[in-house]
This record gives structure tokens, sequence and C-alpha cells, in this order.
């Protein structure tokens, strides 16, 4: 179904996007599939739930008809991988991702799952054309509750191993309830950074942190770090932005949507830490089980506009509360991503 783009979205795009953004952008975290790679059979999956209710599927023809809805006169370029819950089939979704960029002539990861040897994975890397990896928290073992799972559960030790002899990028999307603050999940990033130095390790959603609360040290730890990337995608929070920045400086920040999710028409608050998305009524069906999702009256949510634009205004905030330059900008938005990428494709 095509993005219906309402007045008051055109008008926050012209208030608020239009002349910040490069005329070019790599958007470096985006998801595609068909809605039949679902699985008949029920399973149980570890992240939220309210992401579902905004799309069914992704093909990359509705990727690219977002694109050029929501950005007119700029061209967008998606780095593209699947949705990697369990209750997707991730044969096909990997599949059809690899058929898909090599049709539009786009980069691709491929979604893993921890239980793959790395000469697996080399070989669906090769075979996909894929410039690297996925690994998703839903995909570690079942038996390990959400609460205790680490990084090492879903991107295990030799997937990294092969990706750093491949100099590999992999999209990193931080597990346990503290997210970002948490004391192991830092441990291991900086790990990961110091063992393994050809991986282009991006930590997806700025390690989740939606809301201050979320940060806790984190930032103050990260200035070990030396190569650690971060994308903004699906995040609100100018403020996290800005510390990031100013912590690891532009160059290591990229932008990222997390499409179609940012296709929801929503305002995010936080609450006593934790973030909740203002909606508008009865778009996204019953809400009273979600604890991150909240309608508003119907006249404010006429008002409302894209995930995507109040993400892309959270940034500008950042980026203008830091003093960055047009260049600077130009290169979170497209040049580092490409600058990535080309590293990749060179090996």
């Amino acid at each position: 179904m095509s993005l219906q783009v309402r007045e008051v979205d055109r008008q926050f795009y012209r208030d608020h996007l239009e002349d910040f953004l490069p005329d070019v952008l790599l958007d470096i975290h985006t998801h595609v599939w068909r809605k039949e790679f679902r699985l008949s059979a029920p399973m149980s999956t570890r992240g939220p739930t309210w992401p579902r209710r905004v799309a069914e599927e992704n093909t990359i023809e509705e990727l690219l008809d977002t694109y050029a809805r929501m950005f007119p006169n700029k061209k967008v370029t998606p780095l593209i991988f699947g949705w990697p819950e369990r209750d997707v089939d991730l044969e096909r979704t990997n599949a059809y991702t690899s058929w898909a960029a090599q049709q539009y002539q786009l980069p691709a990861l491929l979604v893993t799952t921890p239980s793959w040897s790395a000469s697996q994975v080399e070989e669906r890397v090769r075979k996909g054309r894929f410039i690297g990896l996925k690994p998703y928290v839903d995909q570690a073992p079942p038996h390990i509750p959400a609460q205790d799972i680490t990084i090492y559960d879903f991107l295990p030790r030799h997937h990294l191993e092969v990706a750093d002899a491949h100099g590999w990028l992999v999209m990193l999307h931080l597990p346990r309830p503290a997210r970002l603050r948490d004391a192991l999940n830092l441990q291991h990033l900086l790990e990961i950074d110091s063992t393994y130095p050809n991986v282009k390790l991006i930590v997806a959603h700025i390690g989740r942190a939606y809301c201050k609360e979320d940060v806790g040290e984190a930032f103050t730890t990260l200035r070990a770090s030396r190569r650690l990337l971060f994308d903004f995608s699906a995040n609100t929070n100018a403020w996290v932005m800005e510390q990031a920045l100013r912590t690891v400086g532009p160059q290591r920040i990229v932008f990222g949507s997390d499409l179609p999710i940012v296709r929801m028409r929503m305002r995010r608050i936080c609450e006593d830490g934790r973030y909740i998305n203002l909606v508008p009524p009865g778009l996204y069906g019953d809400l009273r089980d979600d604890p991150h999702m909240r309608e508003v009256s119907a006249a404010e949510g006429e008002r409302l506009t894209f995930f995507l634009y109040e993400e892309l205004l959270a940034f500008r905030r950042a980026a203008e509360a830091c003093g960055l330059t047009a260049a600077e900008i130009a290169d979170v938005f497209h040049g580092n991503a490409a600058r990535l990428i080309a590293m990749v494709e060179r090996r």
C-alpha cells in the first residue's frame, strides 16, 4: 500500500527538513520482506510488538516508493536486510533481500542465526552477495531468558572472526533491559572494538537509548572506543543524539531510518524512563496491552506526522547544538556510510 502523504507532512518537511538534509542520502538501516515469509506456526519473539502494527510487509518497491514520497527532490539509497525475528522464514527473507539487492544494485546484509558455523556464514554471504551481517537478539537460543541474553549469544565469536577476516559490516541491536547503559553490553562492545578491528560494527538506534534514563555512564565508557559506529534509526531523542555526537564525533554517526517502522504517525515522549509512542486514535488497533503505545485526541492525531520526520528533526536539533558543519551533516547522511560500504566492497 502506497504511503499517504498529507498536508501536515508536507508542511513539516518544508519547515524543518528540506533545507537541512543534503540532496543525497544513504539509509543504512532498512527492512524488506514479504508477508508470506511469516511462519504459520506461532513463534515467541523477544522484541516489542508495536512495530508489527505499522506494516505487514515492506517490499523493495514499497521501500523505494516511500523515499520518493517522503523525500521529494532527494536521492536516497538504502542498505537493506530482512525482518530478523524468529517467526519469519530466515531462508526466504534472506533470499528475497539478496534478489532485491541485485535487482536494484543495493548493498545488503545477511540476517543470521548463531547456530550457523563460520563456514556457513561465509558461504551464505558469498552466495547472496551480502556485505555483512544483521544479527538480532531474537535469534539467541530460546532457553535463555530475555534479561540474560548477551551480545555473544546471538553474535557469537566465530561469526565475528569471519566478519573480521573479510572486513564486513555488522549491524548490532543491543540486548538486555538496561540497553546502552548495561555494563555487560558496554564491556562486550569495547571487547569487540579492540579484538576485531576490521569489523565495521554499527550499534543500531544509538544502543536503544530512547530516553535519558537509558544512557547512564555509557558515553563516558564509550570514549575509549576507536571504531564503533552508531546509527540513530527509530530514535527521536535529540539529547541522546547530541551526547553521541560529542562522544565519538560526526564521522562515526550514520543515518538509518528503520523503515518501514518509521512510517508510523506518532510523537514520542518519555515517562519514568520508558518511551511512549503517541498515535492517532484507532489507527493501530487495540493498544491497551502495549505499554509503549498511547492514543491522543482526534484533534492532536491530525497534527501528527511520520516517525521518520520526528527522528530527523531531533537529529537536526542535535547537529545544531553541536555546531556541525554542512560537510559534517552530509557525511552523517551519506559520506560516512558510503565510505564504509566502499571499504567492504574493495576487499
